[in-house]
């Protein structure tokens, strides 16, 4: 079994709880439930940098990056030095996220899109992403089937929310379809957790033309950011680099000058 393998199944059994806590008609009668969504699909198309930055506290591959900090003290200073969008983990019991933190980090935020990142399986979680005043949700080729990712794609759309698949290898971009609106390369391979940018290169000439398009996981180099653009990338999602300093939001700041020079 792998890291992936144990976490789907950590979550299928996670969800069955989760439903007994707050029930689909407590979602759909929250706050957020109603409000529209921002668009990070524009929001990365009109930037020059395309940053997306991310709220993490630890990964099953590095552990700890960033104990007891929250949303409140991060999120805000993302939005004001420039991000193109924010990224906020949803599952506890791998990053030390939660909903809640996504809730958070939605009354941080004036205008900049946010993303529910999480390993999602069950289309209750789009309703926890609407709930939790997400505008964008993750749908990981590896974790689903070609056909649950386009019924999760679908369901998504019509609750307003946008979606970005998320592939590792070329074989999954048969997940793709007309009601995906980003598609993200993640460098890191979520079977073994090895990391290597060449997989966004190698990756970009197959991607769908019309989509756009993010790389993720492992860049820490302004120069990457550069050089991946050239490749027809308009967004990076970046969290560890950041969030591993003391002051995320001021490391953001510098990256996003050093990639403007």
């Amino acid at each position: 079994m792998t890291i992936l393998d144990e976490i789907t199944d950590n979550k299928r059994i996670e969800l069955v709880e989760m439903k007994k806590v707050l029930s689909l008609d407590e979602i759909k009668e929250g706050v957020n439930y109603s409000r529209t969504c921002f668009s990070l699909k524009d929001s990365l198309l009109n930037s020059k940098t395309g940053i997306i930055s991310e709220f993490k506290r630890r990964s099953p591959s590095k552990g700890d990056i960033h104990k007891g900090i929250n949303p409140e003290e991060v999120v805000p200073l993302y939005e004001e030095h420039g991000a193109s969008g924010v990224s906020c983990l949803a599952d506890n019991k791998y990053f030390g996220g939660s909903y809640k933190d996504v809730m958070k980090a939605r009354e941080c935020l004036k205008r900049t899109p946010l993303l529910f990142k999480e390993f999602t399986v069950d289309p209750y979680q789009l309703h926890l992403a609407k709930y939790s005043g997400a505008d964008v949700v993750l749908l990981i080729a590896a974790c689903l089937e070609v056909s649950q990712c386009q019924e999760l794609a679908d369901e998504a759309h019509s609750l307003g929310l946008q979606c970005i698949l998320e592939v590792h290898t070329e074989d999954e971009l048969s997940h793709y379809s007309n009601y995906i609106d980003i598609v993200g390369v993640n460098n890191r391979n979520l079977k073994i957790f090895k990391t290597d940018i060449q997989n966004s290169i190698t990756l970009a000439k197959n991607l769908p033309s019309e989509a756009v398009k993010i790389s993720e996981s492992g860049i820490s180099n302004p120069a990457t950011v550069i050089e991946l653009r050239k490749h027809g990338f308009n967004g990076f999602l970046m969290g560890e680099n950041f969030m591993k300093e003391q002051n995320p939001g001021l490391a953001l700041r510098d990256f996003i000058a050093a990639v403007s020079r």
